[in-house]
């Protein structure tokens, strides 16, 4: 009898693996800012670094990396969660090569923007540059693996974009230029614009699976909080309400592009909600504060001012959900990846 089930059984699981090899991506792709950046940084004449401890203490080895972070940030908890490596290297970052490169890269730069502006602020990578390393990436990979097999990779590649934040917290609320020229509403509608050229620009090269990532509920960052003096240090209300509106507007082009590129699948992958219940409870996630960083005072350092000779550092930062006072830390990262990799992104799973 044990026999006639045997072939049957392997049929099962012969389309088992078929599935998975199908659903599973071959490398993970990114583009953004600070909350992605793995460091390219480093290699540019920028003031916008987090290349010594006590960033990345946390990190393997305990050195830093170059991410804003006491650990990993969410694209290395995505690649790894999609079965690929734990960490998503920065493409500019000297210790790798295109073998690397080719299950996973980062062209992302901490302190960019949707809006070219933005870059310019703290001479960072404006996003169309970025675009372009990717371009120079493509014809690394094809050299290295062949026309066949990196146009597949390239289209089944698992696309993330992470930006936004910059545009209004660096840029418009701070400097005149924008905020003359827009209101809010229309700066937002000129960002969404921005979003949706580019993700027909990649379309265009051949990426099909692209997570486009909201804005979090930035009136609630630690450096937005200590800023709030006439309002006793709560979060900016006004900043989130921007961060939920200019979320729905991205949504909304999120449904325009999937009706309008054939054989594209993108989605909406928003940080917002559940960020904004770690900081209401963060109790309930084992945190012991949510208002102030882990980082120096907590209330306004990043980047060089959060340094190893700061003695208020503190010892735990699980125990904290923001590392600086702009960025969350390990642990938060590893909550909102996996909220969004079980909820948003388990279609291309």
């Amino acid at each position: 009898m044990a026999h006639m089930y045997t072939p049957w059984f392997f049929f099962v699981q012969l389309l088992i693996l078929v599935a998975e090899s199908r659903a599973k991506v071959p490398a993970v792709i990114v583009f953004g800012d600070s909350s992605v950046d793995a460091g390219n940084n480093n290699q540019i004449s920028t003031v916008l670094k987090s290349n010594f401890v006590p960033y990345g203490r946390d990190f393997t080895g305990g050195r830093p990396t170059g991410r804003f972070s006491n650990g990993r940030i969410p694209p290395d908890f995505i690649s790894e969660a999609f079965g690929l490596k734990p960490t998503v290297p920065a493409y500019l970052d000297p210790n790798y090569n295109i073998s690397d490169f080719a299950t996973g890269v980062c062209f992302a730069s901490a302190g960019t923007g949707y809006d070219n502006q933005t870059s310019d602020v703290l001479s960072v990578i404006p996003l169309w540059k970025e675009l372009e390393y990717y371009k120079e990436y493509q014809k690394k990979l094809r050299a290295y693996l062949g026309q066949e097999k990196a146009n597949e990779i390239l289209s089944e590649s698992l696309y993330l974009m992470s930006l936004g934040t910059n545009d209004f917290l660096e840029n418009y609320y701070i400097f005149s230029g924008r905020s003359s020229q827009y209101t809010v509403p229309q700066y937002e509608d000129f960002l969404v614009g921005i979003a949706g050229n580019f993700i027909k620009e990649i379309y265009s090269l051949g990426a099909r699976k692209v997570s486009l990532g909201g804005l979090p509920p930035m009136g609630c960052l630690p450096l937005e909080r200590t800023t709030n003096f006439f309002g006793g240090s709560e979060c900016i209300e006004r900043y989130n309400n921007v961060a939920m509106e200019f979320n729905g507007k991205l949504n909304t082009l999120v449904g325009k592009l999937n009706k309008q590129l054939p054989g594209i699948k993108v989605v909406l992958s928003n940080p917002y909600f559940i960020l904004q219940k770690i900081i209401r409870k963060p109790s309930s996630y084992g945190y012991e504060n949510a208002a102030v960083a882990c980082c120096a005072t907590g209330m306004f350092e990043m980047g060089y001012l959060c340094n190893r000779y700061n003695m208020l550092t503190c010892p735990d930062a699980s125990k904290y959900v923001f590392w600086d006072s702009f960025h969350p830390t390990e642990k938060t990262n590893g909550i909102i990846s996996d909220h969004v990799v079980k909820t948003v992104l388990k279609v291309f799973l």
